[in-house]
């Protein structure tokens, strides 16, 4: 049980990385760089 509540708690904390990652990129790039993602 353990082992399965650290491996969720690090998933978190690995998307929050990703998210952070993402909105960095999506305000140093151009906004048109946004939407070809969106499409996918």
């Amino acid at each position: 049980m353990e082992k399965n509540t650290h491996e969720f708690v690090e998933e978190i904390h690995s998307k929050q990385k990703k998210d952070m990652k993402n909105k960095q990129h999506q305000g140093d790039n151009n906004p048109s760089k946004k939407l070809p993602n969106k499409q996918h």
